[in-house]
């Protein structure tokens, strides 16, 4: 079930990895395009403005790291103007970003997708609302946008544990106290396991 938090005017809401199943697919039903932008924000930690940026040009396979890494141009929360930053993709979304390509038959400089952030704004709206038709779970509709990167964020911090510092990097924060909020709100799957943990000591 989404997780929500509506004690600000804001409500925030966490999908797990299932539900962003749900979601991209719910969203492909409608075209491929709408099911690449939902994987680029919950897999890939995209802010809604940064998804119709990237294009084959900007994607690249680091010998180093091992792991696929693909450019963007995004917000700068420091100010001033768009900041340019290596974001990193999950192997299963970079297969998928390959026969997308290949199927639709892009070049290297065609951006994935060709839509404005309006747009794709209103594909997440569309695509929660027949997953809460569907499901009579009304806690779909509060689902944003924005809500597909504190996902992402949010599980690689706390579920995964992976390091702020890295986390900043991939994920274009300039500074602490912009990731700060993706650090609280624990899974219970999470709580459990610090606790088990805690208790065996």
């Amino acid at each position: 079930m989404v997780r929500i938090d509506d004690s600000d005017p804001v409500v925030k809401c966490w999908l797990s990895p299932n539900e962003l199943d749900h979601l991209e697919r719910t969203a492909g039903a409608d075209g491929w395009e709408r099911e690449i932008s939902m994987q680029l924000m919950g897999r890939c930690g995209l802010r809604v403005s940064e998804v119709s940026y990237p294009s084959t040009e900007e994607l690249r396979w680091s010998k180093n790291g091992e792991i696929w890494l693909f450019e963007v141009r995004g917000k700068n929360t420091k100010g001033g103007g768009r900041k340019l930053r290596d974001a990193w993709m999950p192997e299963s979304v970079a297969d998928d970003i390959h026969k997308y390509t290949r199927e639709r038959k892009l070049s290297e400089s065609d951006q994935w997708v060709d839509a404005s952030t309006p747009s794709i704004r209103r594909w997440v709206k569309e695509a929660t609302q027949v997953i809460a038709d569907e499901t009579g779970n009304d806690r779909w509709v509060s689902v944003s946008s924005h809500d597909l990167r504190r996902s992402w964020a949010t599980y690689h911090l706390v579920e995964r544990q992976v390091d702020v510092r890295t986390m900043m990097a991939i994920g274009g924060w300039s500074d602490y106290s912009a990731i700060e909020p993706y650090l609280a709100e624990p899974t219970e799957r999470r709580i459990g396991e610090a606790m088990l943990s805690s208790s065996l000591h």
